[in-house]
């Protein structure tokens, strides 16, 4: 992605260009992280694999205790890894998360760990768009380090920056009101939830071998999604929590990025009342759910976060692959988010495999799709999985 300035009156990018490759700082944890934590993270992202939450279970893997979820990096952050992306102001803007790529270099985050990040604006672009005219696509970089030193992750997070006044005007979104189900179409959506999580149940604690181009994962239903499944998520973000983060020094513009005064934080009255600033109550996330302010924003109602769809795609590819797979690298576009009453269906493929890794394991290269009920395209992108092998045996003396 090109630099690409513009000096539009309504979309003056000169603030921006003054951020790309400054050191960014930001929030990072007080505490070391706590075994609760995962829990409460695969809880707000639906994920009811014991590995994350039972701890007979847990001691049973290959872990020998309960181990976050490879999607739990951006939980550590104060942002879900986007601040980075929204530097530098516009005013009369608003942001909604466009994708992520995400690189894993191995180490596992568990229980007593502490996480820092890097971060540091990559570049952007503005192209026009049916959703809200002149529209800024900024890319910044997180990188997640423990405190051994040892690199856990990197995810390049895209920020979609418009004018939330043209995104109102142009009303490409503009169903106010939540689909209905009925008692049996709510029913098949249960069932079909179970069918899934049986799939990553029956595989336990064995390894997913034999895996071939053309294989198709088990399909994920979310959902419908509702203003409570949103606030789960929210608070299981630890950056929602009173008094968890602290500043970590550095400069950092994203609370100056030219929010509307409605979804801006009041950071002076949070001395007094902390949810001034958790950003829910008041701030940049209350469109998620508050209808009122989802409309001011060119939204239609209540609708998802793109850090959750992010999860949602982590969790289900590495559920499939299994406590002895890991997921490399992945690289997601999100198209439209996830609203109220509706439910999101995640599916993929085995396209191919490669035999050319260093560590001598098979990588499985996955084709992903997030749809709605509806059939229409979410977020799709491309994976990179290390699978497992068959152990070999111990020589015999």
């Amino acid at each position: 992605m090109s630099q690409g300035r513009s000096v539009n009156p309504k979309f003056d990018t000169r603030e921006v260009d003054r951020w790309i490759g400054v050191p960014l700082g930001g929030g990072s944890m007080r505490d070391p992280v706590h075994v609760n934590d995962i829990r409460r993270w695969a809880q707000g992202m639906q994920n009811p694999h014991p590995l994350y939450f039972d701890e007979d279970y847990a001691k049973a893997s290959r872990f020998g205790g309960i181990v976050a979820p490879q999607s739990f990096c951006v939980c550590t952050d104060d942002s879900h890894g986007a601040a980075p992306a929204i530097q530098g102001a516009i005013p009369g803007t608003h942001m909604l998360f466009g994708g992520d790529e995400w690189w894993f270099f191995g180490p596992r985050i568990l229980p007593g760990d502490r996480i820092r990040q890097d971060r540091m604006l990559f570049d952007y672009k503005v192209t026009e768009t049916k959703f809200a005219g002149p529209t800024m696509f900024s890319r910044g970089d997180t990188t997640y380090i423990n405190q051994r030193g040892e690199v856990v992750a990197k995810q390049r997070s895209t920020s979609i920056r418009y004018l939330a006044e043209e995104a109102r005007r142009l009303a490409q979104f503009n169903e106010t009101e939540d689909p209905q189900w009925t008692d049996s179409q709510l029913e098949e959506i249960e069932r079909l939830k179970f069918d899934y999580y049986g799939t990553f149940l029956d595989l336990g604690h064995e390894r997913r071998l034999f895996v071939k181009p053309g294989e198709k994962l088990p399909a994920r239903p979310i959902g419908p999604h509702t203003l409570m499944t949103f606030t789960t998520e929210w608070r299981s973000y630890l950056m929602t929590v009173w008094g968890a983060f602290r500043a970590s020094g550095g400069p950092s513009s994203l609370h100056q990025a030219g929010w509307l005064p409605e979804m801006s934080r009041d950071l002076e009255g949070a001395k007094i009342d902390p949810s001034l600033g958790d950003g829910l109550y008041k701030g940049p996330s209350r469109g998620h759910v508050q209808p009122r302010y989802a409309q001011l924003i060119g939204m239609p109602r209540g609708y998802g976060y793109g850090a959750s769809m992010g999860a949602w795609i982590i969790d289900y590819l590495t559920n499939w692959a299994g406590e002895w797979g890991e997921l490399i690298h992945s690289r997601m576009q999100y198209r439209s988010p996830a609203l109220t009453g509706e439910v999101t269906y995640l599916n993929a493929e085995v396209k191919g495999l490669s035999h050319d890794d260093p560590s001598g394991q098979p990588m499985a290269h996955v084709e992903v799709t997030m749809t709605n009920h509806r059939g229409a395209t979410m977020a799709q992108g491309t994976a990179e999985l290390r699978m497992p092998t068959e152990v070999k045996p111990k020589p015999v003396c």
